[in-house]
């Protein structure tokens, strides 16, 4: 049976940062592939900064196609709006889970908050948690700090941000080694967050 990480974002765009953690992941764990979730604009926030979901699947694609263990997923593209992780978990168990194990693949500021995510009891008792480490305010809650399902990696931490590419971008600042190079390249050529 195949571990899958399952890695969600918005990827608007992907960088390196979260390429340097996906692979970090396959490489120092015991995960077998990672899927970078890409999650879809939402109908009821109109964010201008945000591009159409199809365009990050598309750089996420170009990010990832060097790299067998790490898959684009648009999985929640055909899902309800609004959509929760407990729901997307559920719809990939269903269609995929006899043959794949899936994982949580979240930094430590969303380990903080987690215990506001719905029906977060759920997750946990179902699904491992794999926690990267976030320069972030607050605590982790208590219940979290050693549970058994919840496995914090030594990975990079990586205080790169795509809002910092898009604001610099704009700016005209060189963000080009923030990015994979077909990326930079397919954000170039379609001239966004300009």
């Amino acid at each position: 049976m195949k571990r899958v990480g399952l890695y969600f974002g918005t990827f608007n765009p992907i960088h390196v940062g979260h390429m340097v953690i996906a692979n970090h992941m396959v490489e120092f764990s015991d995960l077998d592939e990672v899927w970078f979730v890409v999650t879809p604009r939402s109908p009821f926030k109109t964010k201008q900064t945000l591009l159409g979901d199809h365009h990050r699947f598309q750089m996420v694609s170009e990010a990832t196609k060097d790299f067998a263990a790490l898959k684009p997923s648009n999985i929640e593209f055909g899902l309800p709006q609004p959509n929760y992780t407990v729901n997307t978990l559920a719809h990939l168990e269903e269609k995929k889970g006899e043959d794949h194990y899936f994982c949580l693949i979240m930094g430590e500021d969303n380990l903080k908050s987690f215990h506001k995510w719905k029906n977060y009891e759920v997750i946990l008792e179902r699904y491992d948690l794999y926690v990267y480490p976030r320069i972030s305010q607050g605590e982790v809650v208590h219940r979290f700090k050693d549970h058994p399902k919840i496995h914090r990696l030594d990975a990079p931490v990586m205080e790169i941000s795509s809002t910092f590419i898009r604001k610099h971008h704009k700016a005209g600042k060189n963000i080009r080694p923030m990015l994979p190079d077909s990326v930079w390249s397919y954000l170039d050529e379609m001239n966004f967050y300009r």
